[in-house]
């Protein structure tokens, strides 16, 4: 409790309290600081109860006794040295006092993340790797930021010429089709590299306001808030914008039937959707996916005639029938502890029927008329309550296939929920993203920066080069990059992935395809959409990780391991 923790002061209500708190701390740690205890060894007790920092959390909450303190990252200066003589790299290490007692001394490829963990924002990355593959599964969602470390730098990405970054545009528009060695001798010297670098960096979005954050778009308020928005209260000018876009998504549309464009994505300020052309991700149909859903959005599309289904709902329901099965089985060795079973097992959800006479008892009784029974509203939400409680949630995605995807492009064109009717998107259209250019779209180029820094590995120090990438990773663009950096990097590198979460559903497995699915049929015009190949062969395969996207991601001796 906050209570039991001494000179706690919730919300900073007693300032006297807290600065005399932070002068006996100061006191406290000046001898500290002047002769730091070993790396091994384990730290001293503070003479008084150690207080938890207020700026570490905004919860502002106490933490419990013997719950291990968050680490304070570059607080503290080296031994016999202020904090503003220290190296930068000494500022991104751990001290060595923070480490609990008996923690054996931590691998290579901890430190990359712990360097990483102090360069940003933390990730939490599994324990469990996949087996070492030539290739990585299909990531369809969307991802925000990449950043790439390996033990050689990344000097060839940075400051292209105006040739390159030309050639590199032209090669896009063209889909010029690029194909690197296995190892570069001089990344730094290879024109193709850079230029390829740069075709793989070109993405397509419509609207463009280059004021605006227009990805991610769900939960983006607080960062659009403030800015001009002119069609918030303007409705023809709000009617110019929505006709404009439904221009643009038709434009996709049809690309996309026509295999010319291999996927797309729309952002709403609520839920996102994926359409995919005919020979992705297993399917011989167009798909599209919307995640998350809402009863009220489901309902709506019920009513426009589009057939669509719920396949992670559908998922549960089947795996809780065999379970049941199976439990029925293994209990029935017993004949009493079955019929004990079969009594408690069938007493499931009321059906239909049982809700309609449920108030018979009622009349047996003589008291329905001063009884007030609910209204069919009331029961019909009550029916509707397990499909309720899945809104917003991963589960709640929705399958849209073959034809129905042209009928749900017409819905989402009228759709008036489409678009914010008040807040910072008010009137704002969502975010069509697309690899390939199409009408009213806007090139734009993701941003990325190398960042140079040294970890500790094995009680050494040892250069770190990372490369960043920020900005809406689409799927292609993650497996080309990769493929680039597979080639100028010598087989080896590391990538720390951050996953637009809503859109990590997508890379749940449709089961869709048809038994006898000819792939050389439904994938004879892929080709010509625009994508390299290799690249083009990794999307085509049934989607593998589930509700979970990638987080992490290792090459060595040109071999792919993964996390999720």
């Amino acid at each position: 409790a906050a209570s039991a923790v001494p000179g706690y002061s919730p919300g900073f209500k007693k300032p006297p309290a807290m600065l005399r708190l932070k002068r006996k701390r100061l006191r406290r740690s000046e001898p500290a600081a002047a002769a730091p205890p070993p790396c091994g060894a384990a730290p001293r007790a503070p003479s008084a109860p150690a207080r938890r920092n207020p700026f570490s959390s905004l919860d502002n909450a106490p933490r419990a006794a013997g719950t291990p303190q968050p680490r304070e990252r570059g607080r503290r200066p080296p031994a016999g040295g202020s904090p503003s003589a220290a190296p930068f790299w000494q500022l991104l290490e751990p001290v060595c006092e923070d480490k609990p007692a008996g923690r054996a001394e931590p691998s290579e490829r901890t430190d990359i993340l712990t360097l990483t963990d102090d360069l940003h924002l933390p990730v939490a990355v599994p324990k469990v790797p996949s087996s070492p593959r030539r290739e990585f599964p299909a990531d369809w969602s969307i991802k925000t930021r990449l950043l790439f470390m390996s033990s050689q730098p990344f000097t060839w990405a940075e400051h292209l010429k105006a040739q390159e970054e030309a050639q590199g545009f032209a090669q896009h528009c063209r889909a010029t089709e690029t194909n690197l060695p296995q190892s570069i001798q001089e990344p730094k010297l290879s024109t193709e590299l850079r230029c390829a670098f740069q075709q793989n960096l070109v993405y397509w979005l419509h609207p463009s306001l280059p004021w605006l954050q227009l990805f991610p778009r769900i939960g983006a308020d607080r960062k659009i808030a403030g800015k001009a928005c002119p069609w918030s209260q303007d409705e023809a000018l709000q009617q110019v914008l929505m006709s404009d876009w439904s221009v643009s998504f038709t434009s996709l549309y049809n690309l996309l039937k026509a295999k010319l464009c291999p996927y797309f994505y729309i952002c709403t300020y609520q839920f996102t959707v994926l359409f995919r052309a005919a020979g992705l991700a297993g399917s011989d149909v167009i798909t599209a996916v919307i995640s998350p859903t809402t009863r009220g959005l489901r309902e709506a599309m019920r009513n426009e005639g589009i057939e669509f289904s719920l396949p992670l709902v559908e998922e549960s329901r089947t795996r809780k029938q065999k379970n049941s099965e199976v439990n029925l089985e293994t209990e029935g060795a017993n004949s009493l502890q079955a019929g004990n079973s079969m009594e408690d097992g069938e007493e499931p959800a009321p059906s239909d029927d049982d809700d309609d006479e449920s108030f018979s008892w009622l009349e047996e009784m003589g008291v329905q008329d001063k009884v007030k029974k609910p209204d069919a509203l009331s029961i019909k939400l009550r029916k509707e309550k397990h499909e309720v409680q899945m809104d917003h949630k991963p589960e709640s995605l929705a399958l849209v296939k073959g034809t129905n995807t042209f009928t749900l492009l017409n819905f989402l064109i009228n759709c008036k929920s489409l678009v914010a009717v008040a807040g910072p998107q008010a009137g704002l259209p969502p975010t069509l993203l697309s690899p390939v250019a199409f009408r009213g779209g806007t090139m734009q180029t993701l941003k990325a920066r190398s960042i140079n820094a040294k970890a500790r590995v094995h009680l050494a120090y040892e250069d770190i080069f990372s490369l960043e990438i920020v900005g809406p990773v689409m799927p292609h663009s993650l497996h080309s990059l990769t493929t680039l950096l597979k080639s100028a990097q010598g087989g080896a590198f590391s990538a720390v992935l951050y996953t637009h979460e809503p859109t990590a559903v997508f890379n749940t497995n449709l089961d869709n395809a048809s038994p006898a699915l000819n792939k050389e049929t439904v994938c004879k015009d892929l080709p010509t959409c625009g994508l390299h190949p290799k690249t083009l062969d990794q999307l085509s395969q049934s989607p593998a990780l589930g509700k979970s996207s990638i987080r992490f991601l290792e090459m060595k001796d040109y071999a792919y391991t993964w996390k999720s």
